[in-house]
């Protein structure tokens, strides 16, 4: 049986924890930053986790995730 393919995009934008978990960074962040204020642009750093709702569909792209 072929391998299943990992959808390259979604490759580069999501990362499995060791608990099974899957980590993905903040959106909002990459322009239109000056009329956002500092303490909203503080707030979406770093990572934050996929909700459950849309964990199925993250699964299905990364099969080896």
């Amino acid at each position: 049986m072929p391998k299943m393919k990992t959808k390259s995009g979604a490759a580069k934008r999501f990362k499995a924890r060791g608990s099974g978990s899957i980590k993905r960074s903040q959106a909002f962040k990459r322009h239109i930053l000056t009329k956002k204020t500092t303490k909203s642009k503080r707030q979406l750093r770093g990572t934050t986790e996929i909700h459950a709702t849309n964990m199925g569909h993250v699964r299905d792209m990364l099969p080896y995730a």
